[in-house]
């Protein structure tokens, strides 16, 4: 997934996950930093958000159940790995995966999931920490060997 994909779905969703919040246009244009006239563009597709406000967006209604279902999961797992071009280190504590992931992999304390929905790959260890995110599947592929040998 690009940015420009999480920038299109966010543009088309964001009257739902408004309308889900109870905000009025006001409220919700006020809340992500535009004006309600540019509000009032994106809810009608006259225009998109900009990546600025798609990360906005994802960063204050992280909880929605709208972004989860178009971007899969945490929206701001996407954002970061999109931005960030992958992200490798010990990071945020996950649910584990259970709704929107498959298991690709799995070895000694670590496993390799994909997102059913945004497509992109994770390595999470036995206490779903995540360790690994990345939408290159070889990269996730090495990464997870590296972190598997000698387990």
């Amino acid at each position: 997934m690009k940015k420009e994909k999480v920038i299109q779905l966010v543009s088309d969703k964001i009257k739902l996950v408004r309308t889900e919040k109870g905000y009025s246009q006001e409220k919700m244009a006020e809340v992500i930093g535009i004006s309600k006239k540019t509000l009032v563009q994106i809810e009608k597709g006259r225009t998109q958000a900009g990546w600025t406000n798609a990360v906005a967006v994802c960063a204050l209604f992280r909880d929605s159940e709208v972004l989860h279902s178009v971007l899969g999961n945490d929206p701001l797992e996407i954002i970061e790995t999109i931005a960030h071009d992958g992200l490798d280190r010990r990071k945020d504590k996950t649910m584990g995966g259970h709704v929107w992931w498959r298991e690709v992999k799995k070895a000694g304390r670590f496993r390799l999931q994909q997102n059913y929905i945004s497509q992109h790959y994770r390595i999470l260890d036995e206490e779903d920490y995540r360790w690994f995110s990345s939408f290159d599947e070889d990269d996730s592929i090495d990464r997870f060997r590296e972190l598997t040998e000698g387990e």
